[in-house]
């Protein structure tokens, strides 16, 4: 059923109906509620009732005549979003509400496609591939231009053509915007010649797409590109679905990318009554080609667009808001909000100083464990990160807490996919029968061992009665093998021998590094060029940095009568076994503060507060720094009553330790709101503060801090740091800091000389 004949005129309520739906809204939200045609901006703040606004609001229109039901599309981005409003909005209307239109982005654009996919090209029953689908469509392709998948990596192709597709760059103008010296050669030649990756993909977009179309298949980007497709080609189209949808509402407007923007353009441009309610404050997603500037630019594109800001918060206490306030203060292209409330001033920011990730996982344990003695349920109390690898010490540590948790928007860190690779590795060096690591690894990364050749190996191993190691490292006598097949298997044999022969000779950390490498794990990561990638990168980062500490508490606590290898693996096994502690209690939450978004908590402990953790050193190197106060923005405001933000001196992540300045945005809350609390020996660590910006130490000292010695270096100094490798001092300031541009990457990094593992090259 088409769109302009699914309504109904609804029943007209009296005026009292009305004003019951008013009743419960303060002045702002009403007024938001009440305005009539033409476009609307609600910049909603944090806690502010944004969803309240929403429905309200179509109540309103469908109670007041302004609007037949089935003329409103109500749009948010995520099903459990659509379906919490689809219930509050029913609650307000009826049954008529099953005449709108209330879903995401994909699902409004899917239901238009079904009816009009013909246009297109496309049949009325056409197939919507998801992202494994999309993956394997790739691979088909790049296999029929004779691309190779260890060259160029298929997920990496499959990122930069959703990337294009957001940004409504089709495959002739991705084609067209590259160099013509490269542009006429196929895809195979060009890669022998060592050409761009962008060349490539290209090449295979192309193919693609035309695949795509035979096989009447479209993903999950091609609902919103195509859907834009359609409104453009087809006037008669775009009229009838303007005229069938006369109000469009739109949620979490700050997440919207272009290929949104411009479908909501196509529908509203000519009627004009959009009402799109977000927070740019909250605008953290850039990697998912969200863009900031649809929000910020709205009153732009819509010059007689009414604004109303939402900034009574019902969450927060005012201390925790004037923290948020001040914090994201310091972006300078933003809509001003200033989030008040009338629940009271509440306690105290604390900020805590740590020596080092244990310590910080241990205070983090140990006030969690006060809260819940104070009557604080588990459940309502949740933990953020940066980046997942930052919770392996945390989950280390509630594990021997006996703290029951769970890790919303992840897995934990020894359940993730890439950790069990590298575990069911060593498993196999430490362990030649088991087979169950072999059948897990033997193929990944895919090095051409398939299902039929594993199950070769296996049997002709179960057959003559050796271990599937034998089988592996000799493959010559199993029966069925092809030329290629027995190659890839004599590869992987070799390099797990040599792997082997070395374990008795290695730390486990220099035996999981070398495994990781020799196998071409972290380099097949390496080649998808993803977030999800660099990701898993980390976390294998953060496990040979477990191995490393496991090394050194080996050799205090002296030898054993097991190997390394082999009291590692059943320390791992241990931390693995966690889900069984009382999994009737309630469960404290870990996630990583992307996933934070749109939760709430009575209680808010947000990790890793240092320079280069968080704010990210890889977004500060891309000049995403504002987007990172964002997501800290984002973090204060999920916590209702406490607050707790920590830092450690010195931490070990992604496999190597180092000192590191405490986060920039520690010094943008105000003292006044903060309780800063201290460890033992802050010297060194307060004058570092001083040094980055801040606001002053993190602890007070009543007596007179000792000038600091003369720091050994000077600009032009050539160095050699323990991780980054070698470089040159640009800058000595305060405080012992020192400036250092690295050769490896051209990055420039603040180190503190006191602690830092640097040495001056003669």
């Amino acid at each position: 059923m088409s769109p302009e004949t699914a309504h109904g005129a609804p029943t007209a309520p009296g005026a009292d109906h009305v004003e019951r739906l008013l009743a419960d809204l303060n002045p702002a939200q009403r007024q938001a509620v009440v305005h009539g045609e033409g476009p609307l901006l609600v910049l909603a703040g944090a806690g502010s009732g944004k969803t309240r606004v929403l429905t309200h609001r179509i109540a309103w229109l469908v109670a007041t005549g302004r609007a037949r039901p089935s003329e409103v599309l109500a749009i948010t981005f995520t099903n459990k979003a659509a379906d919490e409003m689809r219930e509050r909005v029913a609650a307000l209307v009826g049954g008529i509400s099953r005449l709108m239109w209330v879903m995401t982005f994909h699902s409004a654009c899917a239901r238009i496609l079904r009816a009009e996919a013909p246009r297109l090209g496309y049949k009325r029953a056409f197939t919507i591939y998801d992202a494994s689908d999309s993956l394997r469509m790739v691979k088909r392709c790049m296999a029929e231009l004779e691309i190779d998948p260890k060259r160029v990596a298929p997920r990496a192709v499959q990122a930069a053509i959703s990337g294009a597709k957001n940004q409504l760059v089709d495959a002739t103008d991705y084609e067209q915007s590259r160099p013509a010296s490269s542009a006429s050669r196929p895809g195979a030649a060009r890669l022998a010649e060592g050409s761009p990756f962008d060349d490539a993909v290209a090449d295979v977009y192309a193919l693609y797409e035309r695949r795509m179309v035979e096989a009447s298949a479209m993903d999950f980007d091609d609902l919103l590109v195509r859907t834009v497709n359609l409104l453009e080609l087809f006037e008669e189209v775009r009229e009838r679905y303007r005229r069938a949808f006369r109000w469009v509402l739109v949620d979490e407007y700050q997440d919207t990318n272009r290929a949104q923007y411009r479908l909501l353009q196509l529908l509203c441009d000519e009627h004009r009554n959009l009402t799109v309610v977000g927070d740019d404050f909250q605008s953290v997603y850039s990697f998912r080609h969200a863009d900031i500037r649809n929000i910020l630019e709205f009153e732009r594109d819509f010059p007689d667009a009414s604004t109303v800001l939402l900034e009574q918060n019902y969450r927060s206490t005012q201390t925790i808001l004037d923290a948020a306030n001040a914090l994201i203060a310091h972006n300078e292209r933003q809509k001003p909000k200033h989030l008040w409330t009338d629940a009271g001033r509440g306690e105290m920011v604390t900020v805590a100083e740590l020596e080092d990730e244990h310590a910080e996982a241990r205070y983090v344990a140990g006030e969690i464990e006060r809260l819940v003695d104070e009557g604080t349920p588990r459940d309502r109390i949740a933990v953020f990160y940066r980046v997942n690898a930052q919770s392996r010490v945390l989950e280390d540590t509630l594990v021997r807490f006996e703290t029951p948790y769970q890790v919303i928007g992840g897995t934990k860190f020894y359940d993730r996919a890439e950790i069990k690779d590298a575990v069911a590795y060593l498993s196999l060096i430490a362990n030649p029968a088991d087979a169950i690591s072999f059948s897990r690894i033997v193929n990944s990364p895919r090095r051409g061992i398939g299902r039929q050749t594993e199950a070769r190996l296996i049997s002709h191993a179960n057959t003559i009665g050796v271990d599937v190691w034998d089988v592996l490292t000799n493959p010559d006598a199993v029966p069925g093998l092809g030329p290629a097949a027995l190659k890839a298997v004599r590869r992987f044999g070799d390099a797990m021998a040599g792997l082997r022969a070395s374990a008795g000779e290695s730390s486990v950390a220099e035996l999981l590094e070398a495994t990781l490498r020799e196998t071409g794990y972290i380099e097949a990561l390496e080649a998808e060029r993803t977030v999800d990638a660099e990701g898993r990168i980390e976390n294998l980062e953060e496990l040979v940095g477990v191995a490393g500490e496991f090394d050194a508490n080996r050799e205090l606590e002296g030898d054993s009568e097991v190997t390394a290898l082999e009291e590692f693996l059943a320390q791992i096994s241990l931390y693995s076994e966690q889900d069984s502690l009382r999994e009737t209690d309630s469960l404290v939450t870990l996630m990583t503060l992307h996933n934070a978004k749109g939760l709430e908590y009575e209680a808010v402990f947000m990790i890793g507060c240092e320079e280069g953790v968080f704010p990210h050193s890889r977004s500060v190197e891309e000049g995403n720094l504002d987007e990172e106060r964002r997501l800290c923005y984002v973090g204060v405001t999920r916590a209702r009553e406490r607050l707790w933000m920590t830092l450690a001196r010195r931490r070990a992540l992604f496999g190597s330790s180092s000192w590191n300045l405490p986060s920039r945005f520690l010094s943008e809350l105000p003292d006044g709101l903060v309780d800063r609390k201290a460890a033992s020996k802050p010297t060194g660590w307060a004058l570092g503060a001083a040094a980055s910006g801040g606001g002053g130490r993190l602890a007070p000292s009543p007596a007179k801090q000792p000038e600091p010695p003369p720091v050994p270096y000077r600009v032009g100094d050539d160095v050699v740091h323990a991780s980054f490798g070698e470089g040159v001092v640009t800058s000595v300031e305060p405080g012992s800091v020192l400036v250092v541009r690295f050769a490896g990457d051209g990055a420039e990094r603040k180190l503190m000389a006191d602690y830092a593992p640097l040495r001056k090259v003669a």
